[in-house]
């Protein structure tokens, strides 16, 4: 016999979709307006599988958030290369050759994604986020529009949805 859905299934409902340029990313050090794109945490599980005659199991296995990447405009005030620099010496200093403790380089990021008057409607916390990767980008004397950027790739132990 059908089934007949009910009129709350079938209907059109309103509602407020998150828009990407509206978030704000906080990072100590980094000046959150120079923050130009940032992509949301990922998650992964391994899979293990589990023999039985001739069929298979799955089961979960370890968790992993994989990394995340930003990319920055680098203005020449304050410069974005001198703020990443800051973090990444706090990891590795190039004039030494030594690392730095981890309790140094790792920072919690938070990501706040915006309604449409500026409230805040979600917001991510990655704790133990480090620079795994910088590039400090492209320069070409033919280009006389695009600014210079920086790409890092920031890797991370875990992420919060707080909200």
């Amino acid at each position: 016999m059908p089934t007949i859905l009910g009129f709350d299934k079938m209907f059109y409902k309103e509602f407020e979709p998150k828009l990407q340029n509206r978030f704000i990313m906080t990072v100590d050090g980094i000046e959150s307006y120079i923050i130009k794109t940032a992509s949301r945490p990922t998650f992964t599980s391994e899979v293990v599988e589990l023999d039985h005659i001739n069929v298979k199991r799955k089961i979960k296995g370890k968790s992993t958030w994989d990394d995340i990447t930003i990319t920055l405009y680098d203005p020449i005030v304050p410069s974005g290369a001198q703020q990443v620099m800051e973090w990444i010496r706090q990891s590795h200093e190039s004039l030494t050759g030594r690392d730095g403790y981890s309790a140094f380089y790792k920072k919690q990021l938070t990501f706040q994604l915006l309604g449409p008057v500026g409230d805040v409607v979600e917001e991510w916390s990655l704790v133990g986020a480090f620079i795994s990767q910088a590039n400090f980008g492209e320069l070409d004397w033919s280009n006389t529009t695009d600014p210079v950027s920086i790409e890092l790739t920031i890797s991370y132990d875990y992420a919060i949805l707080e909200f």
